[in-house]
Formats: C-alpha cells, sequence, structure tokens
C-alpha cells in the first residue's frame, strides 16, 4: 500500500516516489514553486484540443505533467484523448520547458524548436551555440531581429534550468 501525502509547495497528491513536477531549488536551497500555466498557454495547441484536455480534467501544465510523466501515461492518455502520442510528447515537453523561470509559456516553443526538450538539456546548453540557433529560428519565423531574446535573457534560462530539479 502507498503512502499518499500532498506535496508542500504544489498541492499535488503524491505517492511516494517521485514528485512528477520538478522543483526550483534557490541559492539557499530552498525549494520554490515552479511555474503553472493553463493549459491554453501552452503554444502549439489547437483550441479543440485544449477542449479535449480539460473535459479530460487537464487543465494546467501541472496536470499535463502529472498525468503525462512517461511514455506509458503519454500512451494512455493519447488513447484515452483518441490523439497520437507524438502530440502529448510535444505538449508535455513545453509544459515541461514552461516550469523554468524566464522561459515559461512565452519561450518553450522555441526551445523545443531550437532542440531544447528539457529543462535539464537547457541547464547543459552552450550559450552561445543555444543563442546563435535561437536567434536563427526567430529571424526565420518573424523575418526581423527585433525582438528576438538577448545573449543575457538566453543566460538567465540556462542558469535558472541549472537550478531546476526533478
Amino acid at each position: 500500500m502507498s503512502c499518499k501525502m500532498v506535496c508542500p509547495f504544489c498541492s499535488i497528491v503524491c505517492d511516494g516516489r517521485m514528485h512528477p513536477i520538478g522543483v526550483m531549488a534557490t541559492s539557499s536551497n530552498s525549494p520554490q514553486r515552479s511555474q503553472n500555466f493553463s493549459i491554453e498557454q501552452l503554444p502549439g495547441i489547437s483550441q479543440e484540443n485544449c477542449q479535449t484536455l480539460i473535459k479530460a480534467g487537464i487543465k494546467t501544465t501541472h496536470q499535463l505533467l502529472r498525468c503525462a510523466h512517461d511514455l506509458r501515461q503519454q500512451q494512455q492518455l493519447a488513447n484515452q484523448l483518441h490523439i497520437h502520442t507524438q502530440y502529448i510528447q510535444k505538449w508535455a515537453a513545453l509544459a515541461n520547458l514552461s516550469q523554468v523561470p524566464s522561459v515559461g509559456c512565452q519561450y518553450c516553443g522555441l526551445l523545443l524548436h531550437a532542440g531544447i526538450a528539457t529543462p535539464q538539456q537547457l541547464a547543459i546548453a552552450s550559450l552561445p551555440n543555444l543563442h546563435r540557433q535561437v536567434m536563427k529560428l526567430h529571424i526565420a519565423t518573424m523575418q526581423t531581429k527585433q525582438y528576438c531574446p538577448s545573449l543575457e535573457l538566453v543566460s538567465t534560462w540556462i542558469q535558472n534550468a541549472q537550478r531546476f530539479r526533478r
């Protein structure tokens, strides 16, 4: 029999195994709540798919991560919703990246398209290489350098991801 407990940081009921949602560690090593967003705020999810997720009880990024924590859960959710597993995997990756402060829903899609799928990958990314890739994607998409994430912002993403732990 597993022991159920309520996480003091996010109020999620856990069963004592690894927490399904990452927790930020500050410089003082005290955990902070990771960012949680409405499922509608994640980029790349159609309105129809948002409504499907909401009807299934998944209204936030934390709920999505809790229901799609590993491949088995992603496949079960995809079967339940009658959609392809790749969609669930993409949405879970976006939700995972969105937890990192300074990334959020605003930049998680850009990072995913730049080849970064997890906060752990972001934490070990090379700053010059990642900034170059982000600039390339931004310019190709927006046709301008204006509003492209700065080197300092990309550095902040990496630093925040380095303090992020699961």
